[in-house]
């Protein structure tokens, strides 16, 4: 009689689940996810070109494991503002009253931001966001507060790719986050500083630069710089620290191995001219074949609540075109072109990393999607 954890007798995909469900070391939510991820990943995968579908497959370019069906987008972005000032049918959630109302409305709507974690990466603009509700508290209620929040964001939602902005402002609600993260030296939820020489004094940044000593955060974003690319303040730096619109989020991120298409250049002229052009368009295709999905068949847009009482627009999602193995591309490069410099140490190799960059940018801003 076969033994009913033997997963040898098994097709490979309850195999899979199997060792899923019997695992010794995964959690019973974790075992949740990862399961649904490998339903998920037996259904089709969105249709692809041929050309694309093989560079997927060889991994010379990486979907990041997002999923078969993208049925929610990689990054979610709510307008948090608007939620605590209207509350919500859906959550049958009144307005925010007081700073016990705000904290605890927004312990409820993180649990129904979708992301590729399964976890909000965007907790809002935390700061700004509270201050209008602090009312009478004084410092001291305030901290036990903010400490019991934080207690809260690492217990029930542990990913560092949940990020808090905080910032460019000085207020008393900014140095008491600041003073909580150093204190209990979690590593969720993340945080960013955003930094403005015109508006941030420099003791709240010397307080930013010791709590990185103390506990790694909170990592420093260039303000200014920020608001060029986006409207002030209306984008949030998120999971891997990336920059995207408030409101809105990532669709889907794909990346290019460069590395893999050095190789199967047979010179930097062959990388520039052939073999990066053609990956690129593959990236492009794949993008266009996950969004797709997301827009016009996984009805995501037309269901979500944070869609319906205006938290989220989708014409605020962008795709995410990614790189990745910049510096071992520059090195074949230089190898196959006879040059002995290497990245990083060589001003020509450097230069050449700049190139490859500076093509990559260029034929992101003329490619619409």
């Amino acid at each position: 009689m076969t033994n009913s954890t033997d997963t040898s007798v098994l097709p490979a995909f309850l195999q899979r689940c199997q060792q899923i469900a019997t695992s010794e070391t995964l959690s019973p939510e974790q075992k949740r996810h990862f399961l649904a991820l490998e339903a998920e990943n037996a259904l089709p995968y969105p249709n692809l070109p041929p050309e694309a579908r093989q560079a997927l497959d060889e991994n010379v370019i990486c979907d990041m494991f997002e999923g078969h069906a993208p049925y929610k987008p990689r990054y979610v972005l709510p307008d948090y503002v608007k939620f605590l000032s209207q509350g919500s049918e859906y959550l049958e959630l009144e307005p925010a009253q007081d700073f016990d109302d705000a904290l605890n409305m927004l312990c409820i709507l993180y649990h129904h931001v979708p992301s590729v974690t399964s976890m909000p990466v965007f907790l809002g603009h935390l700061d700004s966001l509270l201050l209008p509700y602090v009312g009478i508290l004084t410092e001291n209620e305030l901290y036990i507060r903010i400490k019991r929040f934080w207690r809260y964001l690492d217990r029930t939602l542990p990913d560092a790719f949940m990020h808090a902005n905080i910032g460019p402002s000085d207020n008393l609600l900014t140095r008491l986050i600041l003073r909580v993260d150093a204190e209990l030296k979690q590593v969720a939820p993340n945080l960013t500083f955003i930094y403005d020489p015109q508006i941030t004094p420099e003791s709240l940044l010397l307080q930013a630069a010791n709590n990185i000593c103390e506990c790694s955060k909170p990592h420093i974003a260039n303000g200014p710089v920020h608001d060029n690319i986006f409207t002030k303040g209306g984008y949030g730096i998120v999971s891997c620290y990336n920059s995207l619109p408030l409101a809105g989020g990532g669709n889907t991120l794909v990346r290019i191995n460069l590395k893999l298409v050095a190789l199967r250049s047979e010179s930097s002229q062959d990388f520039f001219t052939r073999q990066l052009p053609y990956y690129c368009r593959q990236q492009i295709n794949i993008i266009y074949a996950r969004t797709d999905f997301l827009y016009n068949q996984s009805h995501f847009f037309e269901q979500s609540f944070l869609v319906k009482e205006g938290l989220i627009d989708p014409q605020r999602f962008v795709p995410m075109f990614g790189i990745y193995a910049l510096a071992e591309a520059v090195n074949i490069l230089q190898e196959k072109d006879g040059l002995t410099g290497v990245y990083g140490e060589s001003e020509q190799a450097n230069q050449l990393g700049y190139r490859i960059s500076e093509q990559l940018a260029e034929f992101v801003a003329q490619t619409p999607v």
